[in-house]
C-alpha cells in the first residue's frame, strides 16, 4: 500500500510563504483564498509574536489539510464528495460537491474554504498546472496533496518550492522512505491530536 504524507520542519521554517503562493499558482486558486497557510504559532495571525522589544519572536505553522487517516470532513460529507483515496490522500469530487460547507463546519483545522468566484484561467499568464481542474463557483476546496502531480511520483509544489528545505513529502508505508526515516528518528507533533483524526502531516524540530 501507499500512504502519501507531509513532514514540516517548524524549526527551518522561516515564515516566507513561499509554499502557500507555490500552491496557488499551481493550482489556480482565486483571489483571496488559500489551500496554505502560514501562521504565527499560537496566534490566529501571520502578526504574533513572543517575547518583548528587542528580543522578539516568531514561531510558524504551516497549515493545510492535514490528509487525516480518519477525517471528520468525509463523514459529514451528505454526497461523498469527500473521500479517502488509495493512496492515502483526502480528495474532493467537484462533480458531487453541493457546497453545503458541513466540511468546513467539521474539519478541525479550519483549512478548507469555500469557493464564492466564477472560475478565472487566463490563458495570457503560462504558470500552473493546466492539468488542474477548474473548480466551479460554489464548490469547497482544498490542498489536494498536488494530486496531478502525485499521481505521476512527482512531489507536490510547495515541498518543491521551499527554499529552507522545510517540508518533505513521502510514502508512510515505505520503511525505506525519507519520511518514514524522519518519523522513526524525531519527536513529532500532530495536530489537535485529541480530536482522533490521525493527521497525515505531522511537525518536528
Amino acid at each position: 500500500m501507499t500512504r502519501y504524507a507531509l513532514a514540516i520542519n517548524t524549526g527551518r521554517c522561516m515564515g516566507c510563504q513561499t509554499c502557500a503562493n507555490a500552491c496557488k499558482m499551481e493550482n489556480n486558486v482565486p483571489m483571496g483564498m488559500l489551500w496554505n497557510r502560514v501562521i504565527v504559532e499560537g496566534s490566529d495571525s501571520f502578526d504574533g509574536a513572543e517575547g518583548e522589544y528587542p528580543n522578539l519572536k516568531r514561531n510558524y505553522i504551516a497549515l493545510t489539510c492535514q490528509h487525516c487517516e480518519n477525517p471528520a470532513c468525509e463523514k459529514v460529507c451528505p454526497t461523498g464528495a469527500t473521500y479517502k483515496d488509495e493512496l492515502g490522500r483526502v480528495e474532493i469530487d467537484y462533480d458531487k460537491c453541493i457546497g453545503c460547507r458541513m466540511c468546513m463546519a467539521a474539519c478541525p483545522y479550519n483549512v478548507r474554504t469555500f469557493n464564492w468566484a466564477d472560475p478565472v484561467r487566463d490563458p495570457e499568464f503560462n504558470y500552473g498546472n493546466k492539468n488542474v481542474p477548474v473548480r466551479e463557483k460554489g464548490v469547497m476546496e482544498k490542498c489536494t496533496l498536488c494530486k496531478e502531480l502525485t499521481d505521476k511520483g512527482e512531489t507536490p509544489m510547495c515541498v518543491r518550492c521551499c527554499p529552507v528545505k522545510a517540508r518533505t513529502f513521502g510514502d508512510l508505508d515505505d520503511p525505506n522512505s525519507e519520511i518514514s526515516k524522519l518519523k522513526e528518528s524525531h519527536k513529532v507533533r500532530l495536530l489537535l491530536e485529541d480530536k482522533g483524526t490521525r493527521p497525515q502531516v505531522f511537525y518536528y524540530e
